[in-house]
């Protein structure tokens, strides 16, 4: 596929366009159509967020981890993306540094079970 395919149409054109790719797991194709979103406003969360999923899914977890830390500037009480950046860290084998993430998440959640964050990214 070309590049213009990836910037073609409106903005919301392109937000529908990736998450039907998301939902279809192709989290490559989403992502390349969700960085230019991203690029064009990066003050918005839901692409952003949608990006790091996308890449978290395609296992290019620095990718994610560095998306889900802009996210959180942004929004220091998402809850998604704060049990989100445990889950990467986690998987780069960073649990130490996951362990806040993870437990401030479950707490925002009002999940203070035993199995508080076992939920599926």
């Amino acid at each position: 596929m070309n590049d213009s395919y990836f910037e073609f149409g409106t903005a919301a054109e392109r937000w529908d366009r990736a998450r039907m790719f998301f939902e279809a797991k192709e989290y490559l194709t989403a992502a390349r159509i969700l960085g230019g979103l991203v690029e064009e406003a990066p003050e918005q969360v839901a692409p952003r967020l949608l990006l790091a999923r996308a890449y978290y899914h395609s296992a290019r977890l620095g990718k994610a981890e560095a998306e889900l830390r802009a996210v959180l500037e942004r929004d220091p009480v998402e809850h998604y993306a704060r049990l989100m950046l445990g889950r990467t860290l986690e998987r780069q084998g960073r649990q130490a540094e996951a362990a806040p993430h993870l437990r401030m998440a479950a707490a925002m959640s009002g999940d203070f079970g035993d199995d508080a964050g076992d939920s599926d990214v």
